[in-house]
C-alpha cells in the first residue's frame, strides 16, 4: 500500500502530541484521524476503513492495553504502541495481545513515519498475494492451512483464522522454509520486519502467539518447534 491516501488513527489523550502527530502526518500524504480515548476510536473505526492505529499505553479510564484487548482477534488493523520509555513490560504485554510494533516517548517524528511505512509494506505484500497468482499455493499447519494466494489462515472448518500482517508474514517464511532451522534474524529479515535489538525477545512472544493458534498443546509444539540455542523449525510431517 502507498502510504499516499492510507488513513493513520493517532489515540491519544494528550491533545498536543495528537494534534502534532496529525499535523505531521497529514503534511506527508496520510489521512490521520484523532481519538482521544477508546470510545472515540471505536466511533472512527465504526464509519471509516482505518490502515494503521498509532496508541498510547497510559491513558485515564481505558488504557491502551485494554483497548487492544477488546480490538482483538476480530479487528486486525495493525497496532503501533506508544509507550514510556524502558518501559519492557507493557511492550512485552501489547506483543503477546496482538500489537504489531512499538515506539517509545518522547515519539521520534521520522521514526514514527518509518515504521508506519513498514506495517504498510508488510500489509501490502500480504494482501496481494492473491491477486498475484491465480494457483493455489497452500502450507499444511496442524490440523490448519495456510492460503497464500488468498493470504489467510484456514480452520478445520473452513473458516478464517484472525492474524496480524506480522504473524501471515512469519507463517509465509515458515511454509517457504520446511524443514529449515531459522534464527531469529532470518525470521525477522524475511518476514521484512524492522532490525530488532539483538536483545529483543519480541519474535519469541509472536512464535507463542501463533502456537497458541496452531498447536494443540502450545507448551509441547510439533508444528513449530524451537530449536534450543539456533531458532525454530517449521516440521509439518
Amino acid at each position: 500500500m502507498d502510504s499516499q491516501g492510507a488513513h493513520i488513527l493517532v489515540c491519544d489523550d494528550e491533545i498536543d502530541l495528537r494534534e502534532m502527530l496529525q499535523e505531521y502526518l497529514g503534511r506527508r500524504g496520510y489521512k490521520v484521524s484523532g481519538a482521544s480515548g477508546g470510545d472515540e476510536l471505536r466511533d472512527v473505526l465504526s464509519v471509516s476503513p482505518v490502515d494503521v492505529i498509532i496508541m498510547d499505553i497510559n491513558m485515564p479510564r481505558e488504557d491502551g492495553l485494554s483497548i487492544l484487548r477488546s480490538l482483538r482477534p476480530n479487528d486486525t488493523t495493525p497496532v503501533i504502541m506508544l509507550t514510556a520509555a524502558g518501559d519492557v513490560v507493557d511492550r512485552i504485554i501489547g506483543l503477546e495481545m496482538g500489537a504489531d510494533d512499538y515506539l517509545g516517548k518522547p515519539v521520534d517524528l521520522r521514526e514514527l513515519e518509518a515504521r508506519i511505512k513498514a506495517i504498510l509494506r508488510r500489509e501490502a505484500i500480504s494482501g496481494g498475494a492473491a491477486a498475484a497468482k491465480p494457483d493455489i499455493h497452500r502450507a499444511v499447519f496442524g490440523e490448519y492451512v495456510l492460503d497464500k494466494d488468498a493470504a489467510k489462515l484456514l480452520a478445520p472448518d473452513g473458516t478464517e483464522v484472525q492474524l496480524t500482517a506480522m504473524e501471515y508474514s512469519l507463517l509465509k517464511v515458515f511454509a517457504e522454509n520446511k524443514g529449515r532451522v531459522l534464527n531469529r534474524d532470518q525470521l525477522l529479515e524475511q518476514a521484512h520486519d524492522r532490525s530488532w535489538d539483538p536483545f529483543d525477545r519480541s519474535i519469541d512472544i509472536r512464535i507463542s502467539r501463533l502456537r497458541r493458534k496452531l498447536e494443540a498443546n502450545p507448551e509441547k509444539p510439533e508444528i513449530i518447534r524451537t530449536v534450543r540455542g539456533i531458532g525454530y523449525l517449521y516440521d509439518p510431517e
